[in-house]
């Protein structure tokens, strides 16, 4: 599939979408990021519809480009967020933690475009057969829930494996990323972390921070004993949570123990105890921008060296 295409299938300009994240991705986020020709997103996260009622409200008023909202599945409030996305006629559906296969009939009768997120071949297979209009194949560099294989691998793989568009995701923060997902098939390319620091997104400046003094060794992965492992800015609540599981504490003891602590890092402001979510290429962003700024500097990194690229045959 070509650039082209995803363009096409999400009328969008540029094959950029803007990472889902939950308590940050915001209407503010998701419209500056469409205005700038990619897709913005709103992320639902585990909020109810009362909540992201009100962002999708605010987005109308801010863009009249494509946008999307990331639906968690696993969320108590996933089949009101659903309903809320089909009677607002949001233009892109993304999901995650789940299977959004007992949705698609709505949806699709909506007219509204599904996304789903993916770690592997056969999920992406069984997306395509449900009728999916593309999806987000992320590896395990990206931040926050994560699967087991990484971008490099995965891409590619579920590129032979499916005829729709895929948008690869995990480790991508630069022009260099981008022209690294094209060259493994990927139509389009899904950022997260870069855009935690442009300036519309809304997230505790003190999260920001941590992002721009990340080095290419600053996150972790915890959760690994839960089977919902996530990836993080190394801190003390993560350096705890790693004890846990080292010591054989419960799962459920883990889980209780990590309760709302990605709320209270990028809300309150705590990077102490709070869950930093970040993907490895935070130790690839080194200032605060716009989001116009953000998506041009990919655009331009990728085009030069696109036509710079030297033949490693000669």
């Amino acid at each position: 599939m070509s650039a082209k295409s995803l363009c096409e299938v999400l009328s969008i300009t540029y094959p950029i979408i803007q990472g889902g994240m939950a308590w940050i991705s915001d209407a503010d986020l998701a419209a500056a990021v469409s205005n700038a020709g990619g897709l913005g997103v709103i992320a639902a996260g585990n909020a109810p519809a009362s909540v992201i009622a009100e962002q999708l409200d605010k987005i109308k008023n801010l863009t009249d480009r494509p946008y999307g909202l990331n639906v968690m599945l696993m969320s108590p409030f996933a089949d009101d967020i659903i309903a809320l996305a089909i009677e607002k006629k949001v233009p892109v559906v993304l999901t995650g933690a789940g299977s959004p296969g007992k949705y698609m009939s709505d949806l699709k009768a909506a007219g509204i475009k599904i996304v789903p997120v993916i770690p592997s071949v056969a999920l992406a297979r069984r997306m395509e057969g449900l009728g999916a209009d593309a999806v987000v194949a992320e590896g395990m560099e990206a931040g926050g829930h994560i699967g087991t294989l990484t971008t490099m691998t995965l891409v590619p793989q579920v590129v032979d494996g499916v005829d729709i568009p895929v948008i690869a995701a995990g480790g991508i923060a630069d022009g260099r990323g981008m022209a690294a997902a094209f060259a493994l098939g990927a139509s389009g390319i899904q950022v997260g972390t870069r855009f935690l620091v442009a300036t519309e997104c809304n997230v505790h400046p003190d999260y920001k921070q941590m992002i721009l003094d990340a080095k290419d060794t600053s996150t972790g992965i915890s959760g690994n004993s839960t089977g919902h492992p996530v990836r993080v800015i190394k801190n003390r609540l993560y350096r705890q949570l790693v004890a846990m599981e080292k010591s054989g504490e419960s799962p459920e003891a883990i889980e209780t123990f990590a309760a709302g602590a990605l709320r209270k890092a990028a809300v309150e402001g705590d990077i102490t105890y709070g869950s930093v979510m970040a993907g490895q290429s935070a130790g690839l962003v080194h200032k605060a921008e716009s989001s116009a700024e953000i998506v041009q500097d990919l655009l331009n990194q990728f085009r030069k060296l696109v036509s710079d690229f030297p033949d490693p045959l000669k």
